[in-house]
């Protein structure tokens, strides 16, 4: 199988997060669970009726353009694309053909072909045969006329992993741009894959589309399905051929089906909108205002947690794909890094190792748990330094979570701050020295491990209210 070479394209749909619909004041409401609630002449095509563009929706692609360092267009234009189907009423779809608003682009090291804007179909419910009575289907307006983005990627992706990464890229960056909610699981965001084999990597092979798959496990695995079925009927040896066609995933079989032949741009009739103007976006826009005021987008906010926190990758991508997490963690290391005086560096990983490590456990085990305030956590980080064993720092941890109090307060209040003077612990640590001539004589053989077990018995001796670091340095002392 490694001699064959899969060429993967992207095409990815978005809903945007508009008030209104894309041509129509209609209300753009996601989950609206009533059929056929928001909706009017236009967006149910009645004759004579006439759209209107949705400012809002262009200036979100606009976004999304400048957030992929792409070109954003100056002139552009609607489109009909004209095709029969229940879910599309007026038998076109007014979509972007030959002036997309985006051009280019790169996101996760992927080139972007373009960006354009479109609205949504209306969603069918197929309802299957009973007994006595045929199957039929039912048409929800709703979505109707719903701003959406369409994205597609040059051919460049190799493996279904990259597909399944790029995706999820996306997703995080519409959410951090603010214009889409992107859930796959309510069909705000779908992606096709349009897949190729071929076993000369200059050349591609025949191109095969599935369609409308709604989360990023099944992205991969119908990358991974149809990758394995060209290349079988590559390696067939009978002459069979891969069809260029329309595939569709089957959740339940974990496998491809074919759905119909595949359409080209010729097929659809593509001819510009005579209802819509055609019109300037630096007329309209000041782009530059726009990108001055984008947020603070994934890969930026990646580097910067990177270079300011050093922390591991993992709880940074934790951060990133949690907003309100983030900007908590980045006060609490504020706090950290101003008010107490300890190792800054250790102090905000250790404080990120609590965090992913512990507290997203309670949060998921238990529906009461939230965030304690910045203040009250950062000086549990600094007690754990010092003052409390890190079971202890686990346990008050366990009550700041359900009703935020300060955890030295809680400490005192328990009888759970760990016992720092030095000259009380002399005699104890002399005494497990003096009991333990055996594990002192092979510490001092180069056995460094052996020093912990005379650290575990003092922690018993003194019920684990000692110093564990000052329990360490006075054993160094004192045997030496």
């Amino acid at each position: 199988m490694n001699k064959y070479t899969t060429t993967i394209g992207l095409e990815i749909h978005a809903e945007l997060n508009t008030n209104s619909k894309m041509f129509c004041g209609c209300v753009n409401n996601p989950d609206e669970e009533k059929p056929n609630t928001n909706i009017c002449p236009v967006c149910t095509a009645h004759p004579g009726t006439l759209p209107v563009i949705n400012k809002a929706a262009v200036l979100s692609v606009i976004k999304v353009g400048l957030a992929l360092n792409a070109r954003i267009a100056d002139f552009t234009e609607f489109d009909r694309k004209n095709y029969f189907y229940p879910d599309i009423p007026k038998a076109y779809q007014i979509s972007q053909y030959k002036y997309p608003i985006v051009s280019g682009g790169e996101l996760d090291g992927v080139a972007i072909t373009r960006v354009h804007l479109e609205e949504d179909t209306a969603n069918n419910k197929h309802l299957p045969e009973q007994a006595g009575d045929i199957g039929y289907s039912l048409v929800d307006f709703n979505r109707s006329g719903v701003p959406l983005m369409e994205l597609v990627t040059e051919p460049v992706i190799h493996s279904a992993k990259q597909a399944g990464d790029f995706g999820r890229e996306l997703q995080l960056l519409l959410r951090t741009l603010g214009v889409s909610e992107a859930n796959m699981d309510k069909g705000q965001m779908r992606v096709e894959l349009n897949i190729s084999v071929s076993a000369d990597p200059n050349k591609f092979g025949t191109k095969v589309e599935v369609k409308n798959i709604n989360s990023f496990r099944s992205v991969e695995r119908a990358a991974e399905y149809e990758i394995k079925r060209m290349i079988d009927l590559l390696e067939d040896g009978r002459g069979a051929e891969i069809v260029q066609e329309t595939r569709g995933w089957d959740e339940n079989k974990q496998s491809t089906f074919s759905q119909r032949s595949k359409e080209n741009a010729n097929d659809y009739r593509y001819f510009p909108d005579p209802d819509l103007p055609k019109f300037y976006l630096s007329k309209i826009f000041d782009i530059k205002k726009i990108k001055d005021e984008l947020p603070e987008l994934p890969a930026e906010k990646r580097a910067r947690y990177k270079n300011d926190y050093g922390i591991k990758d993992e709880d940074i991508e934790v951060y990133i794909n949690n907003q309100k997490l983030g900007i908590w963690f980045e006060n609490v290391a504020k706090i950290l890094s101003t008010k107490y005086i300890i190792d800054k560096d250790a102090s905000i990983k250790a404080a990120s190792n609590y965090v992913v490590s512990d507290y997203l456990g309670l949060e998921k085990s238990n529906p009461n748990v939230k965030l304690p305030s910045p203040e009250n956590f950062a000086e549990l980080i600094n007690m754990s330094f010092a003052q409390i064993s890190s079971r202890v720092a686990k346990d008050i941890l366990a009550m700041i979570v359900i009703n935020d109090a300060s955890p030295m307060k809680i400490a005192k209040e328990n009888n759970l701050l760990q016992n720092s003077d030095e000259n009380a612990l002399k005699e104890i640590v002399q005494k497990v020295i003096d009991s333990n001539p055996n594990i002192v004589a092979t510490y001092k053989g180069g056995k460094e491990n052996a020093l912990m077990s005379l650290v575990g018995q003092i922690m018993k001796e003194t019920k684990g209210s000692a110093n564990p670091a000052l329990v360490q340095k006075l054993l160094k002392e004192l045997i030496k």
